[in-house]
């Protein structure tokens, strides 16, 4: 299919018509010598008298070369272009945030792979949200890592495969041995100001109590649910515990809460894979879907033939006026 981006410019075709009918004629004065017995001169000379005033006038061939350049470079002025089949593309309307535990307590080694075997609570992790990275295809999704700092160890991306690789270079201890639950959610939110879609999750996964954070994370989550950020807390350690290796449980159900999010916790590997299931369930993949036509731009074709004309009209004048002059 082929249009005109700026049809409005064949509006221009009859301007050299308006202009030989209604501007005033082209005059221009020479300089000339009068002499007394001008025709006896030209009669000793043999050279036939004119008039003084000459009307140049074109040949057919001219008017047409003419006519047909200024109607393809009108044409050129007005964009034609090719419109190709329609792309439909379609973008995730969802950011998702996931903060990490990454404090000493995440070497520990109880948590039971789905083969029965015991894994680091930190590989477990890793290795589930690997899985739900993967099926993320669409959504930006950044990566906070915490202990006894915050940090953002990935901002937000669509590249899963970067994604992925900063996940795998997360260590245990890396952020300091303790737990910062409150700073934790205080830089997703700072992370979520980038973000301009509605739907806004954060996944907050830890082992362990608040032990070193500057705000607390009930007040973290607050502000948290003032920003519409939805929290969705999981709990992996072990609530039998004692000291920074207990899991709190009632912070984290209490974030949640404040937020409209959801509370889990999860004792092995298999229960983890539902939590994040049952995460997709209650924040379904909202899409944006828009379309577009590539467009290729065809200017070149009529200004490429007017100049094919324009040569070879100069060309066949130039050979017409040595051919009469020989004759």
């Amino acid at each position: 299919m082929f249009s005109l981006a700026a049809p409005w410019t064949l509006a221009l075709l009859p301007l050299p018509w308006l202009i030989w009918r209604f501007a005033p004629p082209h005059r221009e004065q020479v300089s000339a010598l009068r002499i007394p017995y001008f025709r006896q001169v030209a009669e000793a000379a043999q050279i036939e008298g004119k008039v003084g005033a000459v009307v140049l006038s074109r040949s057919r061939f001219q008017m047409i070369g003419a006519t047909a350049i200024w109607i393809l470079v009108v044409l050129a002025l007005a964009r034609p272009e090719r419109l190709s089949e329609p792309i439909v593309v379609e973008t995730a309307a969802r950011d998702i945030v996931i903060a990490l535990d990454i404090s000493g307590s995440m070497d520990e080694r109880d948590f039971i792979a789905t083969d029965g075997r015991r894994l680091q609570r930190l590989d477990a992790v890793q290795q589930v949200l690997s899985e739900f990275i993967a099926a993320r295809d669409g959504d930006r999704i950044a990566l906070i890592i915490f202990g006894t700092r915050a940090y953002v160890q990935a901002p937000f991306t669509e590249d899963l495969k970067s994604l992925q690789g900063f996940l795998d270079q997360t260590v245990v201890g890396m952020a300091g041995p303790n737990t910062a639950l409150g700073d934790a959610i205080g830089l997703s939110v700072r992370t979520f100001e980038s973000s301009e879609v509605e739907q806004r999750v954060l996944i907050l996964l830890s082992d362990g109590a608040d032990t070193s954070s500057r705000m607390s994370p009930v007040n973290a989550a607050s502000i948290a649910a003032d920003k519409g950020v939805t929290i969705h807390t999981v709990g992996v350690g072990d609530p039998e515990a004692s000291g920074e290796d207990k899991v709190d449980l009632a912070a984290l159900q209490a974030i949640a809460s404040q937020t409209g999010g959801a509370y889990f916790f999860a004792s092995d590997q298999a229960a983890l894979e539902q939590v994040y299931a049952e995460i997709d369930r209650l924040n379904p993949r909202i899409t944006e879907t828009s379309s577009f036509r590539p467009t290729e731009g065809l200017s070149y074709i009529p200004l490429a033939l007017a100049l094919a004309i324009l040569i070879g009209s100069i060309g066949w004048l130039h050979f017409s006026r040595r051919r009469n002059a020989v004759v």
